[in-house]
């Protein structure tokens, strides 16, 4: 980006709290953390908007409490963060960098990846912590410290993209006591019929590494002959 976008860029981040894009509800991001062999780690991260109200372009800057994360587990992000204090944040819509980040462990030399249409750099704060059906979990404050926006598109609606990211969570709890197995085999079988139908070709590549990741397939293959 050229010194002028970028200027533009930090503009339009202040105008929402620090943060390059809108956030709403949950935001899906991937979020880069410095671990302790110097490589930038690589996961999904929900971003959720504070409670108070959706970070939009009338908000004015620090006028709304920070937004927030949840880490579940053990993870390299949760270590990172307690061992950097923060991280990257970053806004992506190539679907195969979101599976690859979700569900394999991915690490390269630098924070920002080269499909990252917005990024945050983000300082984050441990505020609270639990456990839920045998998984620990962190909450954690995010604030902005420094954000870019590196390029911008029209905004597009593709069911299949949606249904990449909602496999990515069913797939990654096929192990996890607290669910079913048995339902997560079908969400994952509805996500797959969603992605053949609407989904281009990212998306159904997308769903072909979660494919090859998991063998869900396989499992739910095994599970229907067994009700025979």
């Amino acid at each position: 980006m050229s010194d002028d976008e970028r200027t533009d860029a930090g503009r339009r981040a202040g105008d929402r709290d620090g943060w390059p894009v809108e956030l709403r509800g949950v935001t899906e991001a991937v979020v880069a953390t410095l671990g302790p062999n110097d490589r930038w780690n690589f996961a999904a991260l929900g971003v959720h908007a504070p409670e108070s109200g959706d970070v939009g372009d009338d908000v004015s800057p620090g006028s709304l409490p920070p937004a927030t994360a949840t880490t579940w587990g053990n993870t390299r992000t949760r270590r990172n963060f307690h061992r950097q204090g923060g991280g990257v944040v970053q806004f992506v819509s190539d679907p195969r960098t979101f599976v690859e980040a979700a569900m394999t462990i991915y690490e390269r030399d630098s924070p920002v990846l080269d499909s990252a249409d917005a990024w945050a750099e983000v300082e984050a704060t441990p505020v609270d912590s639990g456990e839920d059906g045998g998984t620990e979990w962190e909450k954690w404050d995010l604030r902005p410290v420094d954000a870019a926006v590196e390029r911008t598109r029209p905004f597009t609606i593709n069911r299949g993209f949606g249904a990449v990211i909602d496999a990515t969570v069913a797939a990654s709890r096929l192990d996890v006591p607290a669910f079913d197995t048995g339902d997560l085999l079908d969400r994952l079988d509805y996500f797959a019929e969603t992605v053949e139908k609407c989904g281009g070709n990212r998306e159904r590549e997308a769903f072909a590494r979660i494919d090859e990741l998991t063998g869900w397939r396989e499992r739910a293959a095994a599970r229907r002959n067994e009700s025979f």
